[in-house]
């Protein structure tokens, strides 16, 4: 079973960066679907970024050219780095895998996975 644990939270400054890891483990191989998610408090849920293994990677519109996902494989971990932090980052960041195909215009949708992690607190400060 795919467990999936969050690190590389806190409080920065905005302009800042900082770099999410979620580190997978109960498998041999990483799942071919991995997505970060992020929940700001009295808002829905919003998907962040996705990637198919070896393949393409789509991001929300709200976090393009300052975000970027990537996943190691060897170490079976999945990054986000986030650089030139806003306020409107702060949220509750969790990663995702899902168990099967994702299709492309899906990848940001949170029912298309069924394991999730626990999340790591992302707090910008203007």
């Amino acid at each position: 079973q795919v467990q999936l644990v969050e690190s590389g939270g806190g409080s920065v400054q905005a302009g800042g960066s900082l770099r999410l890891s979620c580190a997978v483990s109960g498998v041999t191989v990483s799942p071919n679907y991995m997505a970060w998610f992020r929940q700001a408090p009295g808002k829905e849920r919003e998907g962040v970024a996705a990637l198919r293994k070896g393949g393409d990677v789509t991001y929300a519109d709200s976090v393009k050219g300052r975000f970027t996902i990537s996943q190691d494989n060897s170490r079976n971990t999945l990054f986000l780095q986030m650089n030139s932090l806003k306020p409107e980052d702060t949220a509750m960041y969790f990663c995702a895998a899902a168990p099967g195909y994702v299709p492309f215009v899906a990848r940001l949708s949170g029912t298309q996975y069924n394991c999730w992690g626990q999340g790591t607190q992302v707090t910008v400060s203007s």
